[in-house]
């Protein structure tokens, strides 16, 4: 079961990294968003027929996809680092929570252990978003770094020039490297 779980979130990892190359419109989202929700209430009508902590497996799966669905539609809708961050969060907290359910069929100390292994593996999944988060920021920080150092050169150069040449040479530098 853990080996699942981790290759669950290795693959989710990837996923919400690349969400933002599958861009939508506000009606696929919409029409999207609503097919989760149908989703959601079929699984939740599936599980009526179960009893016990079997009912509450199945419960915690379909509120875990729909949380899972309507994240992944709000990342691959506004393409933000911020809302495929959130993604991350979100299937790490779903995945515990069917796992916390799987491990009430269990007692004593194979329960414990289960629960702890369980919260383990939300704790490495959360901080792989969050370092996923702070790679993200690091990486726009050196590019902005990168891109004033590279400004200041192009108008340094610009310095040897006079007149229109150096007006039209300062703007072309702003406008290759955007700063207004």
């Amino acid at each position: 079961m853990n080996k699942k779980i981790v290759s669950i979130f290795v693959v989710s990892l990837f996923a919400a990294s690349s969400m933002s190359a599958f861009a939508m419109t506000k009606a696929e989202y919409n029409s999207a968003k609503n097919q989760v929700s149908a989703d959601y209430k079929s699984a939740k009508a599936g599980c009526s027929a179960m009893s016990a902590n079997a009912k509450d497996i199945c419960m915690a799966e379909a509120k875990g996809s729909e949380k899972v669905g309507k994240a992944e539609l709000e990342a691959r809708y506004t393409g933000k680092a911020k809302d495929q961050n959130k993604l991350m969060v979100v299937k790490a907290e779903a995945a515990y929570a069917v796992a916390k359910e799987k491990c009430d069929d269990k007692t004593g100390n194979d329960k414990n252990v289960c629960v702890k292994e369980a919260k383990a593996t939300e704790v490495k999944a959360k901080s792989d978003a969050k370092l996923t988060k702070t790679v993200k920021n690091a990486t726009t920080d050196a590019m902005d770094d990168r891109m004033t150092a590279d400004y200041k050169v192009a108008v340094e150069k610009c310095d040897a020039l006079s007149g229109d040449a150096k007006s039209a040479c300062v703007a072309s530098a702003k406008t290759k490297f955007n700063k207004g």
